[in-house]
């Protein structure tokens, strides 16, 4: 019941309240840069109380659980989440006197799990290396823990009363910041309750606008497996509830590298600070408005701050160990680029071939180390699982022959050390004092192994250069 002090007055009754009504703002300095003829708008989320779109479902989908007596007073919510949503869960919780226990992969970035816990929040991480039906897969573990605490688990993934949130609100201010004049929309696309439920909005009042899905490469709304991606927040190894195809006009893939570099760009020359996911909707944004008409008003929504980013998107060294940052002119990729065309690629070895096929791969390329990878190329750093030395595994032989047979999972050492293309050289001499070999990554993707004979071999040709 709201006090009858506040009568009169705008002081919200609670920071519930404050949810959705978020700005519109022209990329003036986007648009001169790029070059775009259109009018490119930025929906900014980052004004809800919790700092994302995901407050707009968080509290739809509670209002929904009580009114059908799903959540009971002092009942506990359990979710799966990137971040974002389970700080809007927490916020309405707090609000209305509910626990929260949510789920995360180990991709997030550790200032979301401090974020949640600040919010009196219990967090569990799991791997992100595995695929949904795995027990230790953040679904399979948020599932186990909604039985086990007698929880309601809000399913943003399935619950109709995420896409409903955003036609509600999200669709309505839209259209009515436009004045009714806007022609494209463009979200990124994860569980597709914005995306969804904003295009139903917008399509109900014209048909003829737009919407546009951007995807990280990889993920299966683009076209791809589900494999490991870098962007948090975005993109899907199965297809959710709220996916529907029919309603959009275009699906745009768009790789972690450009997605991070528009982010860290846009946040330098807009003044806006906004993360990867952000990064990732505006590149395709920026893609949509080059080939707009002047008279088009495109709309990107920025689903949260770059706040929640600091320790990936805008550290530097994380970055440049990704290999998405170049740091000086003469660095690894040199090294790479000096080595006979043979050597060029990555020589690795999967989890299921032998110790036997490991060791012929090392002798017909004359090399002592191999990346163990699942799957096949491209692969993402997640997807590197170990490394066998010719060292360790002559060691086993020795003392077994029946190791020749076994495979590769069941002898592997940890991974090889990871550097960045674009790192320095003496940062490579550094970690090569510990470690016989590392894994170079560029654009966030194992590129090759490099060893000391490598470099020896690039300072001798330069002494000849």
């Amino acid at each position: 019941m709201v006090d009858p002090r506040l009568a009169g007055t705008s002081i919200a009754d609670s920071v519930v309240e404050l949810i959705g009504h978020t700005p519109l703002v022209r990329m003036k300095r986007t648009m001169e840069l790029e070059d775009i003829p259109a009018v490119l708008a930025m929906k900014m989320e980052t004004t809800n109380p919790g700092g994302s779109a995901k407050d707009r479902p968080a509290l739809e989908m509670i209002l929904a659980a009580e009114r059908d007596g799903l959540l009971k007073p002092g009942g506990t919510i359990v979710e799966p989440t990137s971040g974002n949503t389970g700080v809007g869960l927490a916020i309405v919780a707090a609000q209305r006197g509910y626990s929260c226990v949510f789920v995360m992969t180990d991709k997030v970035a550790p200032e979301k799990v401090s974020l949640l816990k600040a919010y009196g929040a219990e967090v569990v991480v799991c791997p992100v290396a595995v695929p949904p039906d795995d027990p230790q897969s953040y679904y399979s573990v948020a599932a186990r823990l909604t039985v086990e605490r007698n929880a309601f688990r809000p399913n943003q993934y399935a619950n109709p009363n995420n896409p409903l949130a955003h036609t509600k609100t999200t669709g309505p201010e839209i259209w009515e910041q436009t004045a009714g004049r806007i022609t494209h929309f463009v979200a990124g696309a994860g569980t597709c309750g914005t995306l969804t439920g904003t295009a139903r909005f917008l399509k109900e009042q014209n048909p003829a606008i737009r919407i546009i899905a951007a995807d990280p490469e990889g993920s299966v709304f683009s076209g791809g497996s589900g494999r490991p991606y870098l962007v948090e927040g975005v993109g899907e190894d199965f297809f959710p509830a709220a996916w529907d195809p029919d309603l959009y006009d275009d699906v745009i893939a768009v790789s972690d590298e450009h997605s991070f570099l528009t982010a860290r760009r846009i946040s330098r020359t807009e003044g806006i600070l906004i993360g990867g996911s952000g990064g990732l909707a505006v590149a395709a944004a920026i893609k949509v408005a080059r080939d707009a008409q002047p008279d088009d008003i495109v709309v990107v929504l920025n689903p949260d701050s770059g706040r929640g980013y600091l320790s990936r998107v805008f550290d530097d060294a994380w970055m440049a160990n990704f290999g998405f940052l170049v740091e000086c002119t003469e660095c690894i990729a040199a090294v790479l680029d000096a080595r006979a065309e043979d050597q060029a690629g990555l020589i690795y070895v999967n989890p299921a071939e032998t110790v036997r096929i490991a060791i012929e791969r090392m002798r017909a390329n004359g090399i002592s180390q191999l990346p163990v990878c699942k799957n096949t190329p491209p692969f993402a750093a997640a997807e590197v699982a170990g490394s066998v030395d010719e060292l360790e595994l002559m060691e086993a032989i020795a003392k077994d022959p029946a190791v020749m047979d076994l495979p590769v999972d069941s002898v592997m050492g940890p991974r090889l050390p990871t550097i960045g293309g674009g790192q320095k050289l003496e940062l490579a001499l550094d970690m090569l004092h510990t470690s016989p070999a590392l894994l170079v990554l560029a654009g966030g993707r194992p590129l090759s192994v490099l060893t000391r004979t490598d470099i020896l071999s690039f300072f001798e040709a330069r002494a000849h250069g």
